[in-house]
Order: structure tokens, then sequence, then C-alpha cells
């Protein structure tokens, strides 16, 4: 039977983003909804680098906010990025606070270097176990916080929306559809990594938070903008195990099979350079025929256990000992920049919506992330959610006016698994790390196909189907390359794109506008 819930404010997602989105609401009664069981199925967990924020008396916020915008391609928002990078310190005292245990020296924090950062910045906990630390801190004052009730194992459906105001989810609970009613929905999903076939993110980054927003009818921006971490490591296994970026921080470096440094020849940094560019830079040898490795024998040694527990780990499980051998790595879809547009208060186009965290495009990254800004991100941005629901966010006449028996929550039917898997492939290759109008006509094409073959697609299908499509959309619109987008047809970038790019679901069922112009900014 059809049971109805009731919350002040609808968390969906449990990550970072949501996590302390839901432990800062103390005044109010939170439903935090998991998609697995609480901390299980989040990105956060497997964030290896840490976070960035300017700490040290040689560094500051501006520095940060430079650095930010070096590498975001020309299109960050100012503004969001001077924000972000002030609000740092605060960012990891907050986490302090809340029992997150991060690395010392000497009685300070102990700040890692990472790729196209100028100083050392990067906090981090049991060397390169951040995300880890930082999920088990927060779970367990979730757990403690009696203001936040928890429904694990349980999936958003789709938002309900009424004259254009969201007043809670349908959701999936106990193998029933549900509504769950409430004054403020906030979005905190994390990313797509899983319509990819080889990806850092769980298996959980579906992009169910992307979908059923844009069903919404919520504007998207961004879309396009999909970054690839250069150093996941180059096995079997989903998700692909990622070799943190701080291992070339600590002087590690890349080669191909003949022992040749490939990037000193590619960018002025070599290891040290931007992800887009050290992940085309290792694609580029791939399809050369090379294979490419991580050497950390001579900078790290037999401190690698002891520096970096979690990818030794990841080695040793994989038959590599990284103190005597070579790390076989290849580029993984690891974060999407793009996603549900906010403004700086982490509000959607849609009336009682929020959105936080990888599955939000506040402007920050850009075209393209610097290491470790992901995480202050996310907890600037709950920070801030949690301010503007408190002070005038609140709709407390949300309407009702909806029946559970027009939401349904399709299960896997037979043949889904491998459809699932052929999508993914077919992502990999033409909306990766290199794109052209070819590859993105004949995605969309194969797309149709698909969808005429499963009319009825489970949930997780069918947010795959729409992620796909949303993003090959976008990045057949940027007739040009910028950042993490690269077109092998238009590789230069054009002042005529140098803007953000926004759409609606609507405009992803039509082929692209034929001018190939962003159609707003």
């Amino acid at each position: 039977m059809e049971q109805t819930f009731d919350a002040e404010v609808l968390v969906i997602g449990a990550g970072i983003a949501g996590l302390v989105t839901a432990l800062s609401l103390t005044s109010k009664e939170v439903t935090l909804l998991c998609k697995g069981s609480l901390g299980s199925e989040a990105s956060t967990a497997w964030a290896q680098g840490g976070i960035a924020a300017a700490m040290s008396s040689d560094d500051s916020p501006g520095d940060h906010c430079r650095d930010t915008l070096a590498v975001a391609g020309g299109i960050a928002n100012e503004t969001i990025a001077a924000l972000v990078a002030k609000h740092g310190r605060d960012c990891i005292q907050t986490l302090i606070d809340l029992g997150v245990l991060f690395d010392h020296n000497d009685g300070q924090l102990s700040l890692r270097k990472e790729a196209a950062h100028s100083h050392r910045r990067v906090v981090h906990a049991n060397g390169d176990s951040t995300g880890k630390e930082i999920m088990r801190a927060l779970t367990l004052k979730v757990r403690q916080s009696p203001h936040i009730t928890v429904l694990e194992n349980s999936e958003a459906i789709d938002l309900l929306v009424s004259d254009g105001c969201v007043a809670g989810s349908a959701i999936y609970h106990e193998g029933q559809t549900h509504l769950l009613f409430a004054e403020a929905t906030v979005l905190a999903t994390g990313g797509i990594g899983q319509i990819y076939s080889a990806t850092t993110n769980p298996l959980a980054a579906t992009g169910d938070g992307l979908a059923i927003a844009a069903r919404a009818g919520a504007s998207l921006k961004d879309l396009e903008f999909v970054q690839f971490h250069p150093t996941a490591l180059d096995v079997d296994a989903i998700p692909r195990p990622l070799a943190t970026e701080a291992l070339r921080g600590e002087g590690a470096h890349l080669v191909n099979e003949t022992g040749e440094r490939f990037m000193l020849s590619e960018h002025a940094l070599a290891e040290l350079a931007p992800r887009d560019i050290l992940a085309r830079g290792i694609w580029n040898q791939i399809n050369q025929g090379h294979k490419c490795y991580l050497d950390t024998r001579q900078s790290l040694g037999h401190l690698f256990l002891e520096e970096f527990p979690t990818v030794f780990g990841h080695c040793k499980a994989h038959g590599i000992d990284p103190v005597k051998e070579l790390i076989p790595v290849a580029p993984a879809v690891h974060y999407h920049m793009g996603g549900i547009t906010t403004d700086k208060q982490g509000r959607t186009s849609l009336p009682g919506l929020w959105a936080c965290g990888e599955v939000a495009c506040t402007g920050l990254h850009g075209a393209n992330r610097l290491a470790s800004n992901s995480l202050l991100e996310a907890v600037v941005f709950a920070k801030r959610i949690v301010e503007d629901i408190l002070k005038k966010g609140f709709n407390p006449h949300v309407t009702r006016n909806f029946n559970a028996d027009d939401f349904h929550f399709p299960t896997e039917s037979v043949g889904e698994a491998e459809a699932v898997l052929e999508l993914q492939s077919l992502n990999y290759r033409h909306i990766g790390l290199c794109r052209d109008e070819g590859g993105l006509t004949t995605l969309i094409c194969h797309l149709e196909g698909l969808e005429r073959r499963y009319p009825s697609p489970s949930q997780r299908l069918k947010n795959i189907f729409l992620c796909s499509r949303l993003v090959a959309t976008s990045a057949l619109r940027r007739r040009e390359s910028r950042g993490s987008h690269y077109r092998s047809d238009y590789p230069t970038s054009s002042p005529d794109y140098a803007v953000p790019t926004t759409m609606y679901i609507g405009e992803c069922w039509s082929h692209p506008n034929p001018t190939g112009m962003p159609l707003a900014s």
C-alpha cells in the first residue's frame, strides 16, 4: 500500500554534499535518501587526494582562485571561484568540528601539492584515504543526529512538480513507490561516471539527479565538460582504482614502455600539467600503440605504503608492487563539471529545489576542474544552501495533488545488462576524451536504436539513456575545443564559444541547432 512521507527538508544523496547539508539543518526535520546503505554508494568515499584550501602562511585565497581560473578554459565564474577559495579555511574547520581527522605534521595540518596548484594546499587524511575518513566521520554524526531520518536503499524516481515548483519526490522504498512531500528539496546525487565503460566512480553514479532534474524542467549547464582522471589503474576492474594526483605531486613520473617521459614534450609542467592535458597526452600514447605507466620507484620507493596506503592496496590487489614495478595507467572518467544550473546560493531554476556537489554546476570549474576543488565546493555550497533555506527558502504550502500510481520504478528486463555495457562503450568512444561530429551523431543514432529496443527501460537505464543524450547533444553543439572538451574536427578554441552553455531537456530530442552556436550563456 502506498505510504506518504513528509519532511521539512528532503536531501537526495548521501555523499559529502548531502551529509553536510543534512547535518547543518539542525533546526529542521530532514529526510536523507540513500541509494544504498548509508555511506556505501557515495563517490566521496573514493576520494584519495584531499581538499584544497589556502591554509599556509605563504598561500592565499587569491592564489587559490587564480589557480582555479587558470585551468578552467576561460569560462569559469570568477565570482564563484573567489567565493569558494575565500571559504576554504572555514570549510576545513567545519569538517574538523564534525569529527574528521586530517593528517598533521609538527602540530600543523599536513599539506600536499597537486597538479596545477601553485602552493601546497591539499589537506588530506590517512595519507590517501581522505574520502573514507570524511565519510566515516559524517555518517557517524548523521546516525547520532535525531533531526535526520535516513531512508536507506531508496531511490528518487522523479521530482513532484506543480506549477513549476518542486514539492518533494516520488521515491522507491522497500519495494514500493511512495510520495515524499517536502518544503525544500536538495539534490546531492553525484556524477555520471557509470554512463561510461571506464570510470573511477562507484556503481551508483548513473546521473540520477541530473536526469530527474532534467525531466522536471530544470536548467542544465556545461554538460559537455567531463573530466577524465589521467591515472586510473589500467586493470580489469569496475570502477577503476585511482592513482591519486598527489603521487605526481610527490615526484612520480609518467613513462611509456620504452621508459620515455612523454609529458616533457607535451607541456612545460610535464606530469603536473592540468588534467585535461595529461589525460590527452596518455590517450595519444595509447592510440600510438604504447603502454603508459606511473613510475614511483625513485620518488617514493619504500615510503609508498606509508604515504599512499590506499593506492598501495589497489596495486597489490591487482598483482603490482609499486615499490619495484611500474604502475599501468589509463584515463578514466572521473568528474562531471557540468550539471544542474545553480546560483551562488545553490538554487536551481525551479523554486523549491537546490543542488550541490557534483550534480550541480555552480560555474566554479568551467571547462576543467582543478584537482581537489570538488570536495571544497560541496561543503561551501552545502552551507550556503542551508543558509538560504533557513532564511527564505521554505515553502510550507507545498502542493499535494499527486498520485503515486502516476510514478513507476521499472526494474531491469532481459538483455538490459548487455545494453548498458554497449552504451557505456559507445559513450567512452564518442563522448570521451576525443570527439567529432561523425562520432557524436553516430552515438545519437545508436541511442535512438537502443531506446526503440527498450521502450520501457529500468530506472537505471532510463537515466543512463537521458544523461548520454544530454552530454552528446551538448558536445555536438560546442564546435571548438576547450578544457576537457576536445573536438578533433575543431581542435582550437573559438572566441564565439568562450561562454558557458545552458540547455533544457526538450532541446536534446531533436538534432542540435545547425549553427552550432551556444544557445545561452
